[in-house]
């Protein structure tokens, strides 16, 4: 399958690298291509600058959002939450008929604060929207003719691209969304990437509560300073 894998932090190279050990063929987009590969330091997240990352992976193509979601037939969208909903209506066309998988966090960028982002020094952002609506909602409204389904976001994304690294595999996975194929196409990568505990939200209304968790995420992490899983214990 075409796989465009918006974004170039480490959770999109963590996915752009595993798909294609799956056989996909993954472009990775971003906004201006030439100044992603012109970067020679880590970002705030000391993630290495991505040409480094590139020249081990040498299956991988990068291009912008738009010439990448144009060029597949899933999309996987890892923009950071601040910017994703301007940046995915601008590639509208490209995205319609096409199921996107939505992974971001509506973190509100302050610009005030010395690390606006969540870090590893503990700064804790707002988000926003949050409670009422959620990002994911937001860009199923301004993209009506693409299949956004939510999903990853609730694990850190070397776990979802692996998760018998962590605990053997054994916790749960949640997705939403309102097109019951398009969830079924992310429950069958999902499948292929290993996951065998799966659970379905409902409609797209509950990725408010998905994107919720991102304190909770994010607050564990730091507890924790390692990647970790989340259970779920099934009534029987």
């Amino acid at each position: 399958m075409k796989i465009a894998m918006l974004g170039t932090g480490a959770g999109g190279r963590a996915h752009a690298a595993r798909l294609t050990e799956l056989g996909h063929t993954v472009t990775v987009g971003t906004r201006n291509v030439e100044a992603t590969l012109a970067r020679t330091e880590p970002d705030m997240m000391g993630t290495p600058p991505y040409m480094d990352w590139l020249a081990g992976h040498p299956g991988v193509e990068l291009a912008t959002f738009a010439d990448a979601a144009a060029a597949s037939e899933l999309v996987i969208n890892g923009i950071d939450g601040h910017n994703a909903l301007t940046a995915l209506t601008a590639i509208r066309d490209q995205l319609a008929g096409k199921v996107l998988i939505d992974y971001a966090v509506p973190f509100l960028y302050n610009p005030d604060v010395e690390h606006p982002w969540p870090t590893p020094w503990g700064v804790m952002p707002k988000l926003d929207p949050v409670g009422t609506d959620s990002l994911a909602e937001q860009i199923q409204r301004a993209l009506p003719d693409t299949q956004v389904v939510k999903a990853f976001v609730t694990q850190e994304q070397e776990t979802v691209v692996d998760p018998q690294a962590i605990g053997g595999g054994d916790h749960t996975m949640f997705l939403a969304g309102d097109d019951a194929d398009a969830k079924q196409t992310v429950t069958e990568l999902l499948a292929a990437y290993g996951w065998s505990d799966i659970l379905d939200l409902g409609g797209l209304v509950a990725a408010r509560g998905m994107e919720m968790y991102a304190h909770l995420h994010t607050a564990i992490g730091i507890a924790l300073g390692g990647h970790f899983g989340v259970k779920v214990v099934h009534p029987t």
